[in-house]
């Protein structure tokens, strides 16, 4: 089963329309798992913990920690990057199909783009 967390940072018009959406999806906002101004490397780990992935718009940063905490721990549920200008429809869109049609085991250790190609 694939759960989420949003990031800080993440327009929550796109976590409410996935639960609208999709009511039974399990994706825990920030401000419900209390992140603000929680340092990325931190987020990273309570994803890992909660075996959540981590919905993130900051492509500056999170990259980079996503990198490291995965030398550090060896393992993640995975980050998806949303640009902060993608239709929150799409997104929702895509989310949804992510949750619906795939496994949390494939995209453990990755990082990608949302929405997909």
């Amino acid at each position: 089963m694939i759960r989420f967390l949003a990031d800080a940072d993440l327009n929550v018009a796109i976590v409410s329309g996935c639960s609208r959406r999709e009511p039974t999806m399990d994706f825990l906002s920030a401000n419900d798992a209390g992140l603000d101004g929680v340092p990325d490397p931190e987020v990273l780990a309570i994803a890992a913990e909660q075996d959540r992935i981590l919905v993130s718009h900051d492509f500056q940063t999170m990259p980079l920690h996503f990198g490291r905490f995965l030398q550090a721990r060896g393992s993640s549920p995975g980050v998806f990057l949303v640009q902060q200008y993608s239709p929150v429809g799409v997104v929702v869109e895509n989310l949804v199909l992510v949750w619906a049609a795939s496994d949390a085991e494939e995209w453990k250790n990755r990082i990608l783009n949302i929405p997909l190609p």
